[in-house]
């Protein structure tokens, strides 16, 4: 408490409880944060934290947890040390809004009634509904997640309501759905802004009835299922141009929650970028430490892929890592440039996008990686040769508009902007 009180109180915002050995006897499965020198109360339950130079190493072979860091490195540090307390999958934050969203969604957790989570895409909005579902009394239930712009639009009422045998052609066994494989859990329902609208009147009626009627039934089945929907389009714009009905938004957004872009809560960069070095390090004995150098290099990024990008550019850097530290120079971000490179740090170089060439991914070239590409780039001239008109890209690349919009959100996840002109750019030196 009394030298790294920034992190117990950070723990605490978080939703731990926070105890002593002064206050009262721990639990039977309570974790330990003690200081360098004092005995570990329980070794493979414990974090030792001290002051020394830098370094983390999780706990292995019964052995506790250590690491060490000063005033410096308490960004990253805090951030690993929670990491270590909580595990690298849980949900991570240090910007106050986010903390104080994390707070909101743990009461929203003890009540039972249906959430909103509106945001971009990549932002943890899934992540937000799992620990809805793991702070709610439904915790011990199933937490069943559907991507709606990812099932098949013909299958998709069959998928979520379940079918009887016979009840359409090929189905030679029955199904529950995903709606009865969620009972006494969680359902939730991603993307909810690409399900048709037909569609939508069904599931208006399942949120208000609290049962499904499976295709080829004639008998309503109950069911006991807290839904969480997201979308990363404003649902009341898309309420106000007809693609969405405005008693299922009403119905949805019972409780509305808000994620915010990476790089609009710079806070949390740090301690996300500790949470999955750590969750990344795989068997290493010492988890590289990134310099403040490199720190620095991810906060000035604007992050158009959020929380998904910041992880891959994490993975990149523990493979070009080799030894304890991630520097600066590790740090390689998804968008490919075309370089030209005057006398500058290595850091910030002069560079200019080629906008003629379609981006390439910072992998190794696949087939797969060729096929999404050359997709990208046939949807991206066919949209400047409409005015952006996507009624009219789709019509004339033959696929549906749904179609299109699933594939510009996976453009944008991976950082690119379909619909955003391309245009030629310099970074100052």
């Amino acid at each position: 408490m009394q030298r790294k009180y920034a992190l117990v109180s950070g723990l605490r915002a978080q939703g731990f409880g926070i105890g002593s050995f002064e206050s009262g006897q721990p639990a039977a499965t309570d974790l330990f944060l003690v200081a360098e020198g004092e005995a570990p109360p329980a070794p493979a339950r414990t974090v030792i934290i001290g002051d020394g130079p830098r370094h983390v190493v999780p706990s292995q072979g019964g052995n506790p947890a250590r690491i060490a860091f000063g005033p410096e490195d308490a960004a990253v540090g805090n951030g690993f040390a929670r990491a270590l307390v909580a595990g690298p999958d849980t949900p991570t934050a240090a910007d106050p809004e986010s903390l104080a969203l994390l707070a909101l969604a743990e009461r929203v957790a003890q009540a039972d009634i249906t959430v909103l989570i509106n945001g971009p895409t990549g932002t943890g909005k899934e992540v937000l509904a799992r620990a809805i579902h793991n702070n709610s009394p439904r915790k011990n239930g199933p937490f069943v997640a559907i991507n709606c712009a990812a099932l098949p639009e013909t299958m998709l009422e069959a998928l979520l309501f379940g079918h009887q045998k016979g009840a359409f052609t090929g189905a030679s066994s029955g199904g529950e759905g995903f709606f009865r494989a969620a009972d006494g859990g969680t359902i939730l329902l991603d993307e909810i802004a690409e399900m048709p609208l037909q569609l939508q009147a069904k599931l208006l009626r399942v949120l208000q009835e609290r049962e499904v009627v499976p295709i080829g039934a004639s008998v309503p089945q109950p069911i006991d299922v807290r839904v969480v929907a997201c979308a990363n389009r404003d649902l009341q714009a898309e309420v106000a141009a007809g693609r969405f009905r405005a008693d299922l938004y009403y119905r949805l957004s019972v409780f509305p929650l808000s994620t915010k872009p990476l790089a609009d809560r710079t806070q949390d960069i740090p301690a996300l970028a500790a949470t999955m070095i750590l969750r990344h390090a795989g068997t290493r004995a010492v988890v590289p430490w990134p310099t403040a150098e490199a720190v620095e290099t991810l906060i000035r990024h604007d992050w158009p892929g959020n929380v998904r990008e910041l992880e891959n550019v994490i993975q990149r850097a523990l493979l070009f890592a080799g030894g304890d530290t991630i520097e600066a120079s590790h740090i390689v971000f998804d968008r490919p440039i075309s370089f030209t490179f005057r006398e500058t740090s290595p850091v910030t170089p002069l560079f200019a996008v080629a906008p003629a060439a379609p981006a390439l991914p910072a992998e190794p070239a696949t087939l797969g990686n060729v096929v999404q590409m050359s997709e990208f780039q046939a949807i991206r001239e066919m949209l400047a040769a409409c005015g952006g008109s996507r009624v009219e890209t789709a019509r004339r690349l033959g696929i549906s508009e749904r179609t299109l919009r699933y594939r510009l959100a996976k453009a944008r996840e991976q950082g690119d902007d379909l619909a955003r002109p391309a245009t030629a750019w310099a970074a100052s030196a």
